[in-house]
């Protein structure tokens, strides 16, 4: 191998590397510790399942189950950042995004929709009304975290401050609402909302009745 070829392969491979890197600092950037994350949609489950992960990562949670209590939880609580489902029953999630921009108050939060709506039109309809994400149902924890990761690149959250040699005090972490055994019982995959509702209709376990209760 000539010293022209052997330097373009080094190239490359330095490339490939630094690409990796790069991505995987974009999944690791993470809003501050504590931070208020909102969930609003009509489904227990999913507002258990997306909640256990924020909790994992150190976020505190809040959720609404409709689109009124979304507006005035925003407005109250100012949450730094919302996950928004678009199908619910009532005021769907579009109109909840418009009010939620159009107030002086909110208009500024950054918002995930989210939805199990395989329709392309979803996509069109939050970029038109002024969301900062969009996230299909199913999803796991590591999207979430890729989500959240890459608002904090773009600027639109603040980025969480970790020393290598300084952990944090527990202190700082979000009160957990759910007891271990219940955290391990929740699915660590959030399912569109067709799959959910099935879930819903004959809860067999304690934990699938809280769910359905809205407790937590």
């Amino acid at each position: 191998m000539d010293g022209h070829a052997l330097k373009n392969g080094i190239g490359f491979f330095k490339r490939l590397l630094g690409n990796h890197v790069e991505a995987i600092h974009r999944v690791e950037a993470q809003a501050p510790l504590g931070a208020r994350m909102l969930v609003v949609d009509d489904s227990p489950t999913i507002c258990a399942v997306l909640g256990k992960m924020l909790r994992q990562d150190g976020y505190a949670v809040l959720k609404a189950g409709d689109g009124k209590a979304a507006i005035e939880l925003a407005r109250s609580e100012q949450p730094t950042l919302i996950f928004l489902d678009i199908v619910m029953p009532g005021m769907n999630g579009f109109a909840v995004l418009r009010a939620l921009r159009h107030d002086p108050l909110t208009r500024d939060i950054p918002i995930v929709m989210i939805s199990g709506n395989p329709q392309a039109t979803e996509q069109f309809y939050v970029q038109r009304f002024g969301a900062d994400d969009f996230m299909q149902k199913p999803f796991g924890r590591d999207e979430v975290y890729l989500r959240i990761g890459q608002l904090v690149q773009a600027g639109r959250l603040p980025a969480r401050q970790q020393s290598p040699l300084v952990e944090q005090p527990p202190a700082a972490r979000p009160v957990v609402e759910w007891s271990a055994e219940d955290l391990t019982d929740i699915p660590d995959i959030a399912m569109p909302d067709a799959d959910v509702t099935a879930q819903l209709v004959a809860p067999a376990a304690p934990l699938a009745l809280k769910l359905a209760n809205g407790i937590g």
